[in-house]
């Protein structure tokens, strides 16, 4: 098994507890409503969020992705970090056992939020991921991070 790591900073305007709350306590009902074009629902198969939880991500078809199931790991709200595992996922095929994200939010020098996101590919065998995969999965949950944000401000009271 392969492990291939990499490092990902989004910044935001919104405060972190904010930030944080709306990215790991709420994100199974924000999700669907900041992107609707590609979260169809997050479901809890396990659990509640807490660490041990399981939850779907169902996206919307067309995408080339149907669903991901993630375990969490632990959720923080002193430190504010989360740490979760995409345990399985129907795009994984015999290339990815599993995906996983350690997650930091910290205070922006201008009272926004910094956050931090390390992400470890974990390969089956010695499967090589192509580092365009890698480059497009990033892109794509910095796209997700940039959408909740703008709903999040075009709905203060979410």
């Amino acid at each position: 098994m392969g492990v291939f790591t990499h490092e990902m900073e989004v910044t935001s305007t919104l405060p972190t507890a904010r930030v944080f709350k709306a990215y790991v306590l709420e994100s199974d009902s924000i999700f669907p409503k900041a992107v609707p074009h590609a979260i169809k629902g997050v479901e809890y198969l396990q659990g509640t969020g807490a660490p041990g939880s399981i939850r779907m991500v169902s996206f919307v078809p067309g995408l080339g992705i149907e669903y991901l199931k993630e375990k969490v790991d632990a959720v923080d709200p002193d430190s504010l970090s989360y740490t979760y595992t995409v345990i399985e996922s129907d795009v994984f095929k015999n290339m990815i056992e599993k995906i996983s994200y350690e997650t930091k939010f910290s205070e922006a020098p201008n009272g926004g939020t910094i956050v931090n996101v390390t992400t470890k590919f974990y390969s089956v065998g010695d499967v090589e991921i192509k580092e365009e995969a890698i480059k497009d999965s990033l892109q794509n949950r910095s796209q997700i991070f940039k959408a909740v944000e703008e709903y999040l401000l075009a709905n203060p009271d979410a």
